[in-house]
């Protein structure tokens, strides 16, 4: 087996050696073995678990949510329906803040269509919307 060290495992998986580091503190990467002088090597089975791990993130998953996939992957009594019903879920917090932004742009569209750009600010309906939703929060 070939190991390598941090920096060509940051390089093949694309991220930097901070984020190995990091991912070993957070317990998603092992500990990995040492040379004599106390550095780290890595196997290809670390590189193929940080792109795991990169993917994971790109579709929304959070660091935990990670641990949990990578903590089922690793239980050979894990069932795909487990996997399914975790992306699921990970789909349906998605799709939420989707329907969020959405709302946020069409009531960010409509103050921006509202407001005329010129004046003083204390005439800015931007403004005016803004403080009126914290004085909503406040009371």
């Amino acid at each position: 087996m070939t190991l390598l060290s941090i920096g060509k495992v940051a390089k093949r998986a694309a991220v930097s050696v901070e984020t190995i580091r990091f991912y070993e503190r957070k317990g998603l990467l092992a500990e990995p073995q040492r040379k004599a002088s106390g550095y780290r090597q890595f196997s290809e089975a670390d590189i193929r678990k940080l792109v795991f791990i990169q993917h994971a993130k790109n579709l929304g998953f959070s660091l935990n949510e990670i641990k949990e996939l990578l903590s089922l992957q690793a239980d050979s009594s894990t069932t795909s329906r487990e996997i399914k019903n975790i992306a699921a879920h990970k789909l349906r917090d998605i799709e939420a803040k989707i329907k969020m932004l959405e709302r946020m742009r069409e009531t960010l569209r409509h103050l921006v269509n509202k407001c005329p750009g010129k004046g003083p600010t204390s005439e800015c309906p931007i403004l005016d919307a803004l403080a009126s939703e914290c004085e909503t929060e406040a009371h």
